[in-house]
């Protein structure tokens, strides 16, 4: 790939689908690689749209309008950054040589949706599972539910960050659940699917990277496992590495390797999966950035966001671990547009710490606004630097700012 000048005829040139904070973080990376990027989403002054080159709002789920856009702007590479697009139309685009899609049209349209991630990795590649069933309406999920028992999950086969999801402990939860899938799916507001309960003893998110080596040839690289904790579907810390035993380490590689390897193409993939001891089952995989890999901005020598700028430019990696990091969430805690953030000194006073202010226009109480990070000399010492960094942020209204 040859690498030119942004703004001018000899660009390199990005278009990313989704502009927000791990969006950004992408847009941040390519532009030191030189190349010019134009980054999309559904809201004005999306957080990687204050640091892109062109920034463009549209409705990615409506195939005409993203067409003309790609159309318009003639990117080299399009990298989708959210579920909520119209994936048909990605393809059209790749098959008719307009634009590479990443990692490919296809990885795109199977990972968007949790029914064809789940019987990719399940039915076609023998992975490890949750039990799982499909369900297409209200009627449907009470018969998936009385199949797969209580507790179990529902979530919509099209959503991010938890939205949507419910916990099922009885028949009366069933409805709700329906009507909550419903509102939180991105696309797709009329198909969910019902996950039976695991009992596992910790979460992690594999960073899988598909990445060019001296040879031009694609590799597979893979970075220390990261475990996170989350409520409510949505993760609100992250910690690198996970403590796991060598056996279920090599195990959560050999699932990462197997489906990534089957998804094709380059860039970076979220593989997320659930462990018990030398015992692991396949969960999701994003292909793009993760939200809990948030901690790889202290703790690797490369971010996962440089990882992915490089792989999917054909560039060499390294995803070597500095020292052990974490993240901890830092929410809006009120609903305001124009938030001000309060506290951000006494927050990098805390050692080895950082701070990551998304700079999203409206805040919700529960909507992710930043991330604090930190280092330690292990696990436990990162964390707790992490989570009393985030304490001090108080986002307050711009009123009282004012004051």
């Amino acid at each position: 790939m040859q690498f030119g000048t942004p703004l001018t005829a000899s660009a390199l040139k990005v278009m990313l689908l989704g502009a927000g904070e791990l969006g950004k973080e992408v847009v941040i990376a390519l532009q030191r690689l030189g190349v010019e990027v134009v980054a999309v989403d559904r809201y004005q002054d999306a957080p990687a749209h204050q640091v892109a080159h062109r920034a463009h709002v549209i409705k990615m789920s409506d195939g005409g309008a993203l067409r003309a856009l790609i159309e318009q702007e003639r990117p080299h590479l399009v990298v989708p950054e959210i579920e909520a697009i119209a994936t048909e139309t990605l393809q059209q685009i790749e098959d008719e040589g307009i634009a590479e899609v990443i990692p490919t049209a296809r990885a795109t349209r199977l990972t968007m949706n949790r029914e064809g991630i789940r019987r990719l990795a399940a039915e076609e590649l023998g992975l490890p599972t949750s039990p799982y069933r499909f369900a297409g309406s209200l009627d449907e999920l009470r018969a998936a539910v009385a199949e797969i028992g209580f507790p179990c999950f529902v979530k919509p086969v099209m959503s991010s960050s938890g939205k949507g999801q419910s916990l099922l402990r009885a028949a009366v939860d069933v409805a709700p659940a329906w009507d909550y899938a419903a509102s939180a799916g991105r696309v797709d507001q009329g198909r969910v699917i019902v996950e039976g309960l695991i009992d596992f003893e910790y979460e992690i998110t594999q960073l899988t990277v598909r990445a060019c080596g001296e040879d031009g040839e694609v590799g597979t690289h893979y970075c220390e496992p990261i475990g996170h904790r989350q409520v409510a579907g949505d993760y609100v810390e992250s910690w690198q590495p996970q403590r796991m035993s060598e056996a279920a380490r090599a195990r959560a590689r050999q699932i990462a390797g197997a489906v990534t390897s089957n998804l094709g193409g380059r860039g970076l993939f979220g593989v997320e999966l659930f462990v018990r001891g030398d015992r692991v089952w396949f969960s999701e995989v994003s292909p793009r950035p993760h939200d809990t890999g948030l901690v790889t901005l202290c703790s690797q020598r490369f971010s996962e966001f440089e990882l992915h700028a490089r792989a999917i430019l054909g560039l060499p990696v390294d995803v070597g671990l500095r020292e052990p990091g974490a993240s901890a969430v830092i929410y809006g805690g009120i609903d305001a547009h124009g938030i001000a953030f309060e506290g951000v000194a006494e927050a990098l006073a805390v050692p080895r710490s950082d701070l990551r202010l998304f700079g999203k226009p409206e805040a919700f109480v529960k909507r992710r606004m930043g991330v604090a990070t930190a280092n330690g000399g292990d696990i436990d010492e990162a964390r707790a630097r992490a989570r009393e960094a985030a304490s001090r942020v108080r986002p307050v209204p711009a009123s009282a700012a004012d004051r």
